[in-house]
């Protein structure tokens, strides 16, 4: 199927030919139809199968072909992170080409002036974190109360960190009647509650469980322990040509501290994680993205918002608590028909993790031998 085949218009079909697309993901072919017909949506789709533009491009069409004169915000999208949120702005401004709507992101972290200054100009889709959106209502900058259509991005991001309440609250400021879509890369049984709580009759659009990794991944692990992991990440980097490569920490702490021993052999290394501010993080990801940086170490918190097209080597420094981050991790390589490789350290007392992550893939991840750091896996 091309996206010609789903009855969208012509100015973003050009919109999405010079990005460069033909063919829409699963997860953008069957949500396009059901979104353009009005219907709530609940959509799951791994990280990386074009969640965004699933949903942006609906979006665009149905507010071009129904336009209002007043300056109200008619279509409110809620995110977890200000990557994300800056991330999903882009996509707008991409597959909206020359029509004539307006699109903002609010976050936190930053300034507040210039966001209001937008906002005063008139918004016609606003992308949200909820943080800094409650507090610009409570101020009495945004009103939300022509909303049309309600998109929860990440859902379950966003209610792992806290969000629930702050959504439940937004909720309030927000009109029954509308269209709500609700997009995640996992569906818990706490997610399917909420949901059924905030939408009507929704169609459900389930494309690759999470439990899933992409075959486009080649993944290995290395049995370190935690004393010798930087040696390891060294000896792989270098034998890596030192390409780009995505490295997840656990911590705020042992992303900056690996950042400074890479930086110290000469290694250009940036980092991004909740304690840096929001022009910094940006700043890291752009320097990553121009290829003026080799290596990026992220927290997960801060991991959604990267979106790198070329990305190629992922490593994981520290196994994630949770076996579903696993996935999303290393779905931030494999993209887009391209193959990736995603390897792996883990400690003698990581070891549980790493049974737990081979539990919900299904499979046995291979040990790589090839290290003069390695144990043995008892």
């Amino acid at each position: 199927m091309t996206f010609n085949q789903l009855n969208i218009i012509q100015p973003i079909l050009n919109a999405i030919e010079t990005a460069g697309y033909t063919q829409p993901s699963e997860i953008q072919e069957r949500s396009i139809p059901t979104i353009l017909n009005g219907n709530d949506m609940i959509g799951c789709a791994q990280t990386g199968t074009g969640k965004t533009a699933a949903f942006a491009i609906p979006i665009i069409q149905l507010m071009h072909q129904a336009p209002k004169k007043t300056k109200a915000i008619r279509t409110l999208v809620l995110t977890p992170t200000r990557e994300l949120a800056v991330q999903i702005n882009e996509n707008f401004n991409l597959y909206k080409g020359n029509l004539r709507l307006s699109n903002i992101a609010i976050y936190g972290g930053v300034r507040q002036q210039g966001q209001v200054k937008a906002l005063n100009r008139g918004v016609d889709i606003l992308i949200a974190t909820p943080g800094r959106l409650i507090d610009l209502i409570e101020q009495g900058y945004v009103r939300l109360n022509e909303v049309e259509i309600l998109v929860l991005d990440e859902a379950d991001r966003m209610l792992d960190m806290g969000f629930v309440n702050d959504i439940k609250k937004l909720l309030k400021y927000i009109p029954k009647k509308r269209q709500t879509l609700f997009f995640s890369a996992t569906m818990p049984n706490k997610i399917k509650t909420f949901a059924k709580t905030i939408l009507k009759q929704p169609k459900e659009v389930i494309v690759s469980p999470i439990s899933s990794t992409t075959e486009s991944v080649t993944q290995t692990v290395y049995m370190v322990e935690n004393k010798k992991k930087e040696e390891l990440l060294i000896e792989i980097l270098r034998g890596q040509k030192l390409k780009r490569s995505l490295v997840f920490t656990q911590t705020k702490h042992g992303a900056d501290k690996l950042m400074k021993t890479l930086n110290k052999i000469g290694v250009k290394t940036g980092a991004i994680h909740g304690n840096k501010s929001q022009n910094a993080r940006q700043s890291a990801l752009e320097d990553f993205k121009s290829k003026r940086i080799t290596v990026l170490i992220a927290t997960d918190i801060a991991s959604r918002g990267i979106d790198i097209d070329d990305l190629s080597f992922v490593v994981n420094y520290e196994m994630p608590n949770v076996p579903e981050t696993y996935v999303h991790r290393i779905g931030r390589t494999g993209r887009g028909g391209n193959f990736g490789e995603a390897v792996s350290f883990c400690s003698r007392d990581e070891k549980n993790e790493l049974r737990d992550i081979q539990k919900l893939i299904g499979f046995k991840i291979p040990i790589n031998p090839n290290t003069s750091c390695a144990f043995h896996l008892g």
